[in-house]
């Protein structure tokens, strides 16, 4: 249509695209009976809240790595160590600089903070018997008064974890002994597992909606389209989340799904629908009746959608071949917002549309209205960039891969790792407690960070022993501490555990080393012919079993989400080109956001800008979940531009005109989907947990570049010079392939026999 005029017999076909096909029939079918279909889902939606009330569970801060050393040394600590199998809050204490923490008036406020400590124990704990005796810092046997005498530290050992801890009693105990403390000139602060509240995303979620409203208002220029993807994206996470609760009455999902849920729901939930309510609007300017429009927006932006959806599946499926069961259930969990979203715009979104008919562009608040018709979206600036971007796609193509190159380049120096407390924002309690640590006056670089060596003492009793020995002697161990043992004597234990502290700091590579140099060579001298086993645990141990585990598994993981992806779209757009095309340029924009993830957090490039002070490694399980989720996503982009480009070609335009049609026609959508998926990302950087600074980070940078570089810059540069060959398919794998297509069944043929094709295709419904 290279007028951009919605001719007869272009709404003719609209009309029969409405009537035609399963999703149109399903789209008609609620479009017809609205109430019916809203009652439903308010009706889905209370029972779910009334068996959240009777069987919800609860998520947990596990991070499990089975078959790894750190697993084995955390099941013997758990199995043989009851009492500190739980978390501790360890309370670091200071005297004002230059003075000591031992005085007369300091002893008496320490000597209370311990009774509180024991009592806080007593009370917390599920089994008071698991409560111990807290070691005094100020005893001489002690080892938790620095040599400066400045610094001192105790525990308060739980028989809980952190996230089963009530937060509010936890912060009670702290805020008494800071009462106890102050009078004396103490400086208190708080390390360990039970300083670790539950994730709070609230007004990260408030911002990306508030974001996503202005994008919204600026596109529609009227309130009611500007409302509808913000309540049902709201809607599909609350689903969402009331699906996760009760799958974790079945199974453990960690406490990061309840940050990665809304963070993908409302950013999929908005793209969704803003999608299909687009493409309602100009079926509805073009003249189709409401019913009509609805089924018609149905069968064609939801029929992406539901592709759109699939791909996202994909990739989130792919997280089960690293391995790790946590990450694999970090990928179910956020996977449940795309569900909810995907069902919610096939569904009660047609009802909705069809109830408020042209009422859809009410509430202009004095604004001029939009005109969403064909002959209207050729007029707007991203049509007049998808003609520029055409007609000098030679200049275009290349620009924009070396623009993409140069943002990837970062992407060579990064490292997976453990980044300590020191990357926590300064204001932080746990900021606060290593740094006093960890300075010169505290205990040293390495000390925040033991490495227990967990020994399996079977028959051999003296092995703990030996390997404390030759601990000692390993390059860059600062101290070892004596073993400690599940029973009074070597003779009658059965485990030990043996601490030591690195000389350098925890997210410093040569204490990586240290890890390494214990597993590789020094464990296998000493135990050599012994009956005893011992495994290399804590934080270092941990993330470097989970590093090993995702390069191990890395290819399989990528040619399952690729090559599955690749024969979905090929199948779906019947063109091994276009199919190659979107890996190709997926994983370029996941390159782009790794690599100013690197850049900013990693080198240090602008991290003030993002609220982070100090630079460290990206935590090793970051990059599978982030690609994954981006691999989706980005492929949503994807699906939406080729799907109204290859819609634009079934009808007749060569490739070039289908795809300035094909922009004209989503492009503004795609970059207003982008910039409101961004946003919500983006606010995620108010936090103050850094992993949720990386997510926010890489995904935001990641989808701005997959949209306005990729999507709306890259691809049709490249159509454009590829001209016809962009649909080239190999008729074997044309055969081979099912043929379930993007465009609703009989849109092909149709067109095929206006062009008097001789051998008509269908498209499998």
């Amino acid at each position: 249509m290279s007028d951009h005029q919605a001719s007869p017999d272009y709404l003719e076909e609209e009309r029969r695209i409405a009537h035609s096909g399963g999703l149109a029939r399903i789209a008609s079918h609620c479009a017809r009976h609205p109430w019916r279909v809203v009652f439903t889902w308010l009706g889905i939606f209370v029972a779910l809240i009334g068996l959240n009330a009777a069987f919800h569970g609860s998520l947990v801060n596990e991070f499990k790595v089975p078959g790894t050393d750190f697993q084995k040394a955390t099941d013997l600590i758990n199995a043989k160590f009851k009492g500190q199998k739980g978390a501790a809050l360890r309370v670091v204490l200071a005297a004002p600089p230059g003075q000591r923490i031992d005085t007369a008036e300091r002893q008496a406020a320490i000597a209370k903070m311990l009774a509180v400590g024991a009592a806080a124990e007593k009370s917390l704990d599920e089994s008071p018997s698991d409560a111990s005796t807290i070691t005094d810092p100020l005893a001489k046997s002690s080892h938790q008064l620095s040599n400066t005498g400045r610094i001192a530290f105790f525990d308060v050992q739980f028989d809980r974890t952190g996230f089963e801890l009530p937060r509010e009693d936890v912060v009670n105990v702290e805020d008494h002994l800071r009462a106890i403390g102050e009078p004396a000139g103490i400086q208190v602060e708080y390390t360990g597992d039970a300083e670790s509240p539950p994730p709070e995303q609230g007004a990260s979620d408030i911002i990306g909606i508030i974001a996503g409203f202005f994008v919204l208002i600026i596109l529609f220029r009227a309130l009611v389209p500007t409302a509808i993807p913000l309540l049902f994206a709201i809607f599909a996470v609350a689903t969402a989340f009331l699906l996760l609760f009760l799958a974790a009455r079945i199974t453990n999902f960690n406490t990061i799904t309840e940050i990665l849920v809304p963070m993908i729901g409302l950013g999929v939930g908005i793209d969704y629908t803003l999608f299909i309510v687009t493409r309602f609007r100009q079926l509805l300017h073009d003249g189709l009746s409401p019913q009509d429009a609805a089924a018609a927006a149905g069968a064609t932006a939801g029929r992406a959608v539901v592709f759109a959806g699939t791909t996202v599946a994909i990739s989130i499926t792919g997280l089960a071949i690293i391995g790790i069961d946590f990450i694999t259930k970090l990928g179910i969990g956020s996977a449940l917002g795309v569900l909810t979203a995907v069902l919610l715009a096939n569904s009660m979104l047609p009802a909705i549309l069809s109830l408020l008919g042209h009422k859809i562009d009410r509430g202009r608040l004095g604004m001029k209205p939009t005109d969403d018709s064909r002959a209207g979206q050729a007029r707007t600036p991203v049509a007049a960039w998808g003609r520029f971007v055409s007609g000098k796609a030679k200049f275009v193509l290349p620009t924009a891969i070396v623009l993409l190159v140069v943002l990837a380049s970062p992407v060579l120096q990064v490292r997976l790792g453990l980044a300590d407390s020191s990357t926590a924002p300064k204001d932080q309690t746990t900021r606060k407690a290593y740094d006093l640590l960890s300075s010169r006056d505290g205990f040293g670089a390495g000390f925040t960070a033991p490495i227990p060596v967990v020994v399996d003492l079977q028959n051999d009793h003296q092995a703990a022993a030996q390997l404390e020995a030759a601990m000692r002697k390993v390059p860059g161990v600062k101290t070892v501490v004596a073993p400690i043992y599940n029973a009074k004597t070597p003779e009658q234990a059965s485990v030990a555990i043996i601490n030591a502290n690195s000389k350098y700091a925890p997210q410093d590579s040569r204490t990586d080393d240290i890890v390494t140099e214990l597993r590789d060579n020094t464990i296998p001298r000493v135990l050599a012919g012994s009956s005893a086993k011992a495994y290399v645990s804590g934080a270092n141990a941990a993330f470097t079993d989970i590093g090993n585990i995702i390069f191990d598994r890395a290819p399989y993981f990528l040619l399952y989400i690729i090559g599955v992806t690749f024969i979905v779209l090929a199948m779906a757009f019947r063109s091994v080109v276009i199919a190659t095309k979107a890996a190709i340029t997926t994983l370029a924009s996941a390159l782009v956001g790794f690599g100013v993830l690197t850049l900013v957090v990693q080198l240090g490039h602008g991290m003030g800008i993002i609220g982070l002070d100090q630079t460290g490694p990206i935590e090793s399980f970051v990059p599978p979940i982030a690609f994954a989720i981006l691999f989706g996503l980005s492929m949503d982009y994807e699906v939406f531009l080729m799907s109204r480009i290859r819609e634009e070609h079934i009808h007749g335009e060569d490739t070039i005109e289908a795809v300035k049609d094909g922009m004209a026609g989503v492009g503004r959508v795609i970059l207003a989907a982008a910039l409101i998926m961004s946003s919500v990302f983006f606010s995620f950087l108010l936090t103050p947990d850094r992993v949720s600074k990386e997510f926010g980070l890489l995904l935001g940078v990641a989808i701005l570049t997959d949209a306005i570089i990729i999507r709306l810059t890259l691809v049709p540069a490249l159509l454009s010079l590829l001209g016809e060959r962009s649909w080239a398919m190999p008729k074997w794998l044309d055969k081979a392939l099912p043929n379930l297509t993007i465009e609703p069944p009989g849109q092909r043929e149709a067109a095929r026999e206006a062009r008097g094709a001789s051998k008509p295709a269908t498209a499998i419904d």
